[in-house]
């Protein structure tokens, strides 16, 4: 597989430069699919296809663009990676704008001083000025502009208006009717604008780069050789190794707990609200924080491979998955701006031509509608608040891999959901054991035992656990075969068993009638039934029973209460279990005994009737219905890879309250979403209204803009805070 290839791109703010830089570069790449772009961090990476990429063309394609490209360095120590430049790369345009901001305010103190006084100033005619005050307005102009020009010269080669020609017409317009203040005012604000929305859009990429300094840079560890302690980087830490974790310290690495207790809180990457238990044999994870015990561990990733780096990994990559308001923003960004200037080119027009209007007057009104028309806070208020939901979530313990799956909770009108592990705690216990046909407990328990050593199913885990506790051996199974969705089979001493549900026996005509009488009673009663059986006999049933999730009855409410018409319990158990189950929950309705395909097709059934349907489930066994779901939703992924690669959202911990959270969340930032488009909109359409009715100036628009950019940037980073 070919390596990928990234670039810091100097002078990205928004989709219009995504969009320009997909018709240059993507030719280069072999299609645009193959560029993905982070618009926060202002990366392009270029994904190889059939074609060879030429890191030198693609850098001499965007600087036609008026953009600049440098090779982007993966190996910083916080693992964010960085640009390679120099000073002028990483300040320029702070530079520029302070430079025009100075020119400006000495060119006006040169016009008040020659038209004696600031109010004469801001009265004065343009034409009538000196020299040198001229000189100095036309460089601020040219310091302000001076990173905008050359997108306006592309854009206006490729007949494709965007934001900067906007601004770079509306300047000329002001020069060439002699309005040197406007002129540069427009400029520096402009500039300025650009500069203070990059700050903004800062912190949504200070707030990412935040979970990366959750893992600590270095760990100690044991010396497999002589039994020496050695502190080394997390990535120079070989897998394997015994680290030493202290009291207070952060965790660097996965593991598997191999000496000492303590509690840990998992809070920065699950969420939790309390520390949680560690022992012999637990697993921990990069970037929790150790309590009061000492403890060592053996590490099973590496510092690149950890839970946690996975989701700084998906985060990052999150934002190539725009949400469908940044797609609906984007289009209509590519319509809206050339027919903004044709508008203009309309006032400036049809008044004097038609009405006998002054072309002066209508000539400025233009200009300021140009202003105006600027679509920067319509583009860059989404990607923002989309952002800023998503790093807010991940805070939280929920990893959303895109902003299209964030906006899709807030759409849902129903919720499949799995019952084993999501609605019950996904920990049965065995609760009976009833040999029958001469058969012992004990054997009975070492004979599942044996066929269950190889499944990872809670049912299982209960048979043995319950094996262990009773310190019972057992042999193990030869020629073992998984019976999808109903059971498994085996070889042990000679002799050939079955193990599996109550409906797999059935269907295999084994049973007699007291046997069958028997399990359904028990199933009646709301538990499992595990049956053992060969070719010859029934050897006894195991009944197991889970317990209902203290939250579940409160979750289930607080769904129906935000307006999902149906929540529908999913599972392969049997009727009463599952009966049981619902009626406590109070779920609107429930399928029992379901093999995976079976859920596929109620999932499908409840998308073709209610539209928008989210599965949530363990994210393995789960995962073909989530597939066939609007939205995928995986329940306690924590350490779980399958479940955070399946899901569209994982829940990193095993609480259910979350899952009411992300549908609250998600409402929140669509609402916010929906604001800052409604805001940004209602601004434009007001400034028009005032420049048709000649009372805008251009330093209103330009002022009016930025506020606007500015307030719908805030608007979206307050998600963070949430």
């Amino acid at each position: 597989m070919k390596e990928t290839i990234s670039f810091k791109i100097q002078g990205m703010d928004c989709a219009e430069e995504v969009a320009v830089l997909k018709r240059e570069v993507g030719p280069l790449a072999g299609n645009e699919e193959n560029l993905v772009f982070d618009i926060l961090n202002g990366k392009m990476t270029v994904i190889p296809g059939d074609k060879a990429v030429d890191e030198e063309a693609i850098v001499r394609a965007v600087s036609v663009t008026g953009m600049k490209a440098v090779p982007w360095n993966e190996t910083h120590p916080s693992g964010a990676g960085r640009a390679v430049g120099g000073f002028w790369q990483s300040n320029g345009r702070l530079i520029m704008c302070g430079l025009s901001g100075f020119l400006l305010i000495s060119a006006f103190i040169t016009q008040a001083v020659y038209q004696g006084g600031v109010m004469n100033a801001f009265a004065g005619e343009g034409h009538r000025l000196p020299l040198y005050t001229v000189f100095l307005y036309l460089s601020a102009v040219v310091s302000g502009a001076w990173f905008i020009a050359p997108k306006a010269v592309y854009a206006a080669r490729k007949l494709r208006p965007d934001m900067n020609l906007l601004m770079i017409v509306a300047v000329i317009g002001a020069i060439g009717i002699k309005e040197w203040f406007e002129a540069g005012v427009v400029t520096f604000l402009f500039t300025l604008a650009l500069l203070l929305e990059s700050w903004s859009v800062g912190r949504a990429r200070r707030a990412i780069k935040s979970l990366m300094d959750i893992s600590p840079n270095t760990a100690r560890y044991i010396c497999p050789k002589d039994g020496d302690i050695i502190e080394k980087t997390v990535a120079e830490v070989p897998v394997g190794s015994i680290v030493i974790v202290r009291p207070g310290e952060k965790i660097p690495l996965d593991g598997i707990v191999t000496k000492g207790s303590t509690h840990v809180n998992q809070a920065p990457i699950t969420g939790e609200s309390t520390p949680v238990s560690k022992m012999i044999g637990d697993e921990v994870f990069a970037g929790a924080i150790n309590g009061d015990g000492a403890f060592e561990f053996r590490s099973t990733k590496q510092a690149s491979d950890t839970t946690l780096a996975r989701i700084i990994h998906m985060v990052e990559n999150a934002q190539s998955r725009r949400a469908v308001s940044e797609q609906w923003v984007e289009r209509f960004a590519h319509f809206y701006t050339p027919a903004m200037m044709a508008f203009a080119v309309l006032v400036a027009l049809v008044p004097p031509l038609l009405f006998g209007g002054r072309w002066n007057l209508w000539f400025y009104e233009a200009l300021v509608i140009l202003v105006i028309a600027c679509p920067c806070a319509l583009v860059i208020s989404t990607p923002v608040s989309i952002v800023s939901g998503m790093t807010s979530a991940a805070r939280a313990g929920v990893l959303i891999k895109g902003g299209t799956y964030l906006e899709a909770p807030a759409r849902l009108n129903a919720i499949a959901i799995d019952k084993t592990g999501t609605l019950t705690h996904g920990a049965p216990q065995v609760q009976k054991i009833i040999p029958l046909n001469g058969h012992t407990e004990n054997e009975l328990l070492a004979l599942a035992a044996a066929l269950e050593a190889h499944s990872t199913h809670p049912i299982a885990g209960a048979i043995l656990s319950k094996a262990r506790s009773l310190d019972v051996e057992c042999a193990s199974a030869e020629d073992f075969n998984i019976v999808q969705g109903k059971g498994a089979e085996g070889v042990i001493d000679g002799m050939k068993y079955r193990i599996g549900s109550h409906r797999f026996i059935d269907e295999t005509g084994v049973e007699n009638e007291e046997f069958h009488e028997m399990a359904v009673e028990m199933e009646d009663a709301g538990h499992s039934l595990v049956v053992i059986w060969n070719e010859d006999h029934v050897c006894g049933l195991i009944s197991i029973a889970d317990t209902i999730r203290s939250e579940a009855v409160n979750v289930v409410k607080s769904m129906k209460k935000s307006g999902i018409k149906r929540v529908v319990m999913l599972t392969g158990d049997n009727r009463q279990t599952a009966a049981a189950v619902a009626a406590a929950t109070g779920v609107d309705e429930f399928r029992a005994e379901l093999l995976p395909e079976d859920k596929v097709t109620a999932v499908s059934e409840l998308t073709k009737s209610l539209g928008h349907v989210a599965m949530v489930g363990d994210g393995v066994n789960d995962a073909p219905a989530m597939a066939a779901s609007s939205l995928g939703i995986a329940m306690g992924a924590i350490g779980t890879d399958a479940a955070i690669e399946t899901a569209d959202i994982a829940l990193m911990s095993d609480d259910l309250s979350k899952l009411a959270w992300l549908i609250g969340h998600s409402r929140r930032t669509l609402a916010v979403i929906k604001q800052n488009i409604t805001f940004a909109l209602a601004i434009k359409v007001l400034f028009i209204v005032l420049a048709l009715a000649g009372m805008a100036t251009l330093w209103m628009a330009i002022a009016a803009d930025m506020g606007a950019s500015l307030l719908v940037i805030f608007n979206g980073l307050r998600l963070l805070k949430q």
